[in-house]
């Protein structure tokens, strides 16, 4: 017997629910108390490893679910149930999440690389494996003498290939100035054709998403947490994005305020 085709299970609808902005429709800044609860013990100063492995952990996995809900495409599935030797209409029907999609995660070497395997992890266990894969890039923040941002430096990489027709995942904790993200992007687009890009972070500032936006208006950007702390109460009192040129979330040394110091040195334990 056919299966049921049973119209609720044409598509499987899902809604994230989010912050609103005035940044531009590729933005998502979640609304998500179980996330921010995990975020705030995470920034927390009195937090140490391992915690903090455990809570990237927790949040990434979280992310990562988020992120494939809105973002992977669906198909149609049909697979006999346990009840199908007894009944013919045993037959469990349901829009699954393609596994054949080829997909990228960007290991941004140091502060992402925990991340970035998490979500590696995470996509073997529901999509083909032999279409996922997680690329490698050593990159750092560049400063000048007055210890401003003024880009970011690659030292190497490991690309496994093309990435035509990919979703390609870029699961980096803060993002700050935008210059690393930039960076990675420029670099991958000589290496095909993506289908997406997509950026996952933990706080984003003001800053990052004008920069990233202006340079690569196609990348889609998912954080917990928008930090603009150093704003006047003008700005904190208004809706993100309504006085962006007056959005403040970077210190004189390009790091986020309120946020959680940086995370390549806190994921290490290594203060260099």
């Amino acid at each position: 017997m056919p299966a049921l085709n049973d119209s609720q299970f044409k598509i499987i609808p899902y809604h994230t629910s989010e912050r609103e902005h005035k940044y531009g429709k590729n933005v998502h800044i979640l609304s998500n108390p179980f996330l921010h609860s995990h975020l705030a013990q995470l920034c927390s100063i009195d937090t140490h490893q391992p915690m903090i492995n455990e809570l990237v952990t927790t949040l990434y996995l979280s992310l990562i679910q988020i992120v494939v809900n809105n973002e992977f495409p669906q198909m149609r599935s049909t697979t006999h149930s346990r009840m199908s030797t007894m009944h013919p209409e045993g037959i469990f029907e349901s829009p699954i999440i393609d596994p054949n999609v080829p997909v990228v995660s960007v290991n941004l070497a140091r502060a992402g690389t925990l991340p970035s395997h998490v979500c590696y992890n995470a996509l073997n266990y529901f999509m083909n494996p032999k279409m996922v894969r997680q690329d490698h890039i050593s990159i750092a923040r560049q400063t000048g003498a007055d210890h401003q941002v003024t880009g970011s430096a690659v030292s190497g990489h490991k690309i496994g290939g093309t990435i035509d027709n990919s979703i390609v995942l870029v699961p980096d904790p803060m993002g700050a100035t935008g210059s690393t993200l930039i960076e990675t992007l420029d670099l991958f687009k000589q290496h095909g054709r993506a289908c997406k890009f997509i950026s996952i972070h933990c706080i984003v500032t003001p800053e990052y998403l004008k920069n990233v936006t202006a340079k690569h208006p196609d990348l889609i950007v998912y954080a917990i947490r928008l930090d603009r702390g150093l704003s006047s109460q003008k700005v904190l009192d208004s809706v993100p994005g309504t006085y962006w040129a007056e959005e403040k979330g970077l210190n004189q040394n390009q790091y986020i305020v309120p946020g959680g110091g940086g995370f390549g040195e806190v994921l290490n334990n290594a203060y260099v």
